[in-house]
């Protein structure tokens, strides 16, 4: 029986791997070109598929949405470049969906025909397909480190909106120091860190600060700003 090689791939926290890269904007290296930005790194199964069609489509428009985030869409396929141009082409061309026509894709799309980028990151998950990339996003701060992993199987689309939520609560953790709360949204209220002593968790209870509230001495909230 022939042994596969094992699946490897960067974990929450870890650096992201570097790579060089063939793209429909030209070569890129990664994460030299992309510095003090973040970078939502996602790959496709393949081009001239609908699903992903519509994931290109979604996240082409919303590009400006990201850019205003400091962040950096980069697609990738295990597909030729010839292959990719030709499908956006089409998809500027010829494909109207949900309001969205004429939609040009700018950002850069990954001519992977070896896999090498795409085993790096361990894209490529043999349960699912040899031949094939998984819908995997990795999301990666200004440092290269790993911030967010998603992984969807080959037959749903992704939630383009959510991966764009992340990046606003992560960004808003770092710069605040706090945590966001289930189906957390940008102007919701946010959760203050648990205390490390008594004698604080005490203290915070009784607190009456503008602004924060407690439900208990380890689940304290700070007011959104609608």
């Amino acid at each position: 029986m022939e042994e596969t090689e094992p699946i490897r791939m960067p974990l929450i926290g870890d650096e992201a791997p570097s790579f060089k890269a063939t793209t429909t904007q030209g070569e890129i290296n990664f994460p030299k070109d992309y510095k003090g930005k973040w970078v939502v790194l996602f790959s496709h199964p393949a081009d001239f598929t609908p699903v992903c069609t519509t994931e290109f489509m979604t996240f082409a428009t919303m590009e400006d949405e990201f850019r205003e985030l400091n962040t950096e869409l980069i697609g990738l396929s295990i597909d030729g470049i010839h292959a990719h141009i030709a499908w956006l082409r089409t998809i500027k061309e010829k494909i109207e969906y949900k309001g969205m026509k004429d939609v040009e894709v700018n950002f850069p799309v990954i001519a992977d025909i070896k896999m090498e980028v795409a085993k790096k990151f361990g894209m490529v998950q043999l349960g699912a397909s040899d031949t094939q990339a998984v819908r995997a996003v990795f999301i990666i701060d200004p440092k290269n480190k790993v911030r967010a992993i998603l992984y969807y199987p080959l037959s749903n689309g992704r939630n383009m909106q959510e991966i764009k939520r992340m990046v606003i609560a992560m960004q808003k953790s770092d710069a605040e120091q706090i945590a966001t709360p289930a189906n957390w949204q940008p102007g919701d209220d946010v959760i203050i860190p648990p205390p490390g002593s008594c004698g604080m968790a005490k203290e915070r209870v009784e607190a009456k600060e503008e602004g924060k509230y407690c439900l208990d001495w380890f689940m304290c909230f700070k007011k959104g700003e609608k």
